[in-house]
């Protein structure tokens, strides 16, 4: 048996997340039945995590077992063009049988976008701001993160995770016009809803609604109802899995 890593990436705004539902279309659902096309056999792949409805991918990565070996640049072909146009399939290439798509990763990045004025070219891809936002205390807000490592306040209340601790390498701001920023966080592993809660929160801090000392306490305390509203996910790119 041969394990492959499959590199792709994908728009989500037609469907409902990276995981297999049974009342939606999803990536993964879409990408098996591609290889099931292909390769003339019903293939399962498990992927690196999972994205929510809308939420989009710049790198994302699922393994595959076969018995027989494949040709990797041949079926990178066939799937680009048997793909629909919001999916497209960049490497293909076998690992050792024990690595594993999810667990095998070590770190994880995340951008969420914002403007703050009105740009009907950034609208299906960034969240605008109705709220003027001091992005200085959203920085130290950002930074405060790097300090701890139970992020239940951040959680979707009902997730199934087995802890809520997780390790932040990375959180900041990035400007990237005089109206358009992101909010970059790198993790070790992410909660169910973690990044659109936590930029909730942090334009609840922009917005002046709560200080870094209040953050600090939601960050404690870990009660979820007390922090910032889940954002829309249009906005949120999975951005790099590292291994």
């Amino acid at each position: 048996m041969q394990r492959y890593f499959i590199y792709f990436c994908y728009d989500g705004t037609a469907y409902h997340g990276w995981q297999i539902q049974p009342n939606g279309m999803s990536v993964q659902e879409t990408l098996q039945n591609a290889l099931s096309t292909i390769l003339r056999q019903r293939v399962e792949i498990v992927g690196a995590g999972r994205t929510d409805t809308g939420v989009h991918a710049r790198m994302m990565v699922a393994h595959l077992d076969l018995a027989e070996e494949i040709e990797c640049e041949q079926l990178t072909y066939k799937l680009n063009r048997l793909l629909p146009r919001d999916i497209s399939v960049f490497n293909i290439q076998p690992v050792d049988s024990n690595m594993h798509a999810r667990f095998s990763a070590k770190w994880r990045t995340y951008r969420y976008f914002i403007h703050t004025r009105k740009d009907p070219f950034l609208r299906k891809y960034s969240y605008e701001s109705p709220y003027l936002l001091d992005f200085e205390l959203m920085e130290q807000g950002a930074e405060l993160l790097k300090q701890h490592q139970d992020f239940a306040a951040f959680c979707k209340s009902g997730a199934d995770n087995t802890t809520t601790l997780c390790t932040i390498k990375e959180s900041k701001w990035v400007k990237t016009s005089p109206y358009s920023w992101y909010f970059e966080i790198t993790a070790n592993r992410f909660l169910r809803n973690m990044v659109r809660a936590t930029v909730g929160t942090l334009i609840l801090l922009g917005r002046h609604r709560i200080t870094i000392k209040d953050l600090e306490r939601i960050l404690e305390e870990g009660n979820r109802s007390q922090a910032g509203e889940s954002m829309p996910g249009h906005a949120l790119f999975l951005e790099n899995i590292e291994y």
